[in-house]
């Protein structure tokens, strides 16, 4: 079996090819669209079966896509950590786009083979888009920060704080127009809307909230459970613990979709305080499990989170009930 490792990188996809164990030396293609058709042509002249690239922001997209619907290559989009773990298990000692290609290769070789599932083209737009709002979200906190503390002191010019304000105005443009384009997306494709419907049945949930949320859920492989789901968002558990002295106490991961974490926490907080079985739940949570609030919170979202993959899974609104049922009280 004759498979590919491809690093790939903002202008240039470095690419290594292992025929029956053994390593090609490495060649490099332009990260554009006839860099990917050279690279396709090279890959189908090796005969190569299986290829494996990292997850790498946005860069990786395109040409995942393309080798996806060329139906020559099974594709394997490759967790960066797992790849780190992989590279340092192997004691790797030097880094270049080369060696991280080679190991790449090695990783689809030797590794359990996850075939890449592609999204349709509407749900891929709608993460870039809803992934530019959350960008122009942050953009405009960090400028209403700057704002608060330039109005804290008398040495700031007065022209440095109208500047900030303006930027605060035209964030506020931005983010108002790219909020109508978005929800005029989900309006015209059937599905998107009633996904849409149905998580604002959620108390908690605002149009932007759940437009948020769509763009991370549906591009995972439809067959994911909800567990992984939540270990996709960087939610499960952590352990820390070595023999008699190390045994820290769990904390979430973090290994996962900082995406999907922040498109929850509104969410949840919100439902902690408006929506009366997830109040409850929250409530037990601080008084009878003792947690502080924050760490109720992330269980709230891990909770919400496994609420939703029931709601799509079984095309349901939510339903408070199923998601927390306070105990009876004894009656004296």
């Amino acid at each position: 079996m004759n498979v590919a490792g491809i690093d790939v990188a903002h202008k240039t996809l470095d690419v290594v090819i292992r025929k029956n164990g053994k390593t090609t030396k490495a060649c490099s293609f332009e990260n554009t669209s006839t860099g990917h058709r050279r690279l396709d042509e090279t890959l189908r002249k090796a005969r190569v079966t299986r290829v494996g690239l990292e997850a790498t922001g946005v860069y990786h997209f395109d040409l995942a896509v393309m080798l996806h619907q060329s139906n020559r290559f099974e594709l394997m989009v490759i967790n960066p950590k797992a790849a780190k773990h992989y590279a340092q298990a192997r004691m790797t000692r030097s880094k270049t786009d080369a060696l991280d290609a080679a190991m790449l290769a090695e990783f689809v070789e030797h590794m359990p083979f996850e075939p890449w599932q592609c999204p349709d083209g509407s749900k891929l737009a709608l993460r870039v888009a809803t992934r530019r709002l959350a960008a122009l979200t942050k953009q405009r906190t960090q400028a209403k920060n700057q704002l608060h503390a330039s109005q804290q002191s008398q040495f700031i010019p007065e022209f440095v704080t109208d500047d900030i304000e303006l930027t605060i105005a035209r964030l506020d443009q931005q983010i108002d127009s790219m909020l109508a384009n978005v929800l005029s997306l989900v309006e015209k494709d059937s599905n998107l809307k009633t996904i849409f419907d149905r998580l604002l049945t959620v108390k908690g949930i605002s149009s932007k909230s759940a437009i948020a949320l769509m763009g991370e859920i549906l591009v995972l492989p439809e067959d994911m459970s909800a567990r992984q789901w939540v270990a996709m968002a960087g939610l499960d558990p952590r352990q820390h613990q070595s023999g008699t002295s190390v045994d820290k106490p769990a904390r979430i991961s973090k290994a996962g979709n900082k995406y999907l974490r922040s498109a929850l926490y509104m969410p949840a907080l919100s439902a902690s305080r408006t929506e009366e079985h997830v109040r409850g739940y929250y409530q037990h949570l601080i008084e009878q499990r003792h947690l502080k609030k924050i760490q109720a919170v992330c269980a709230v979202m891990r909770k919400l989170l496994h609420a939703i993959h029931a709601m799509l899974s079984n095309q349901s609104n939510f339903d408070g009930s199923r998601f927390y049922c306070a105990p009876a009280q004894n009656a004296h």
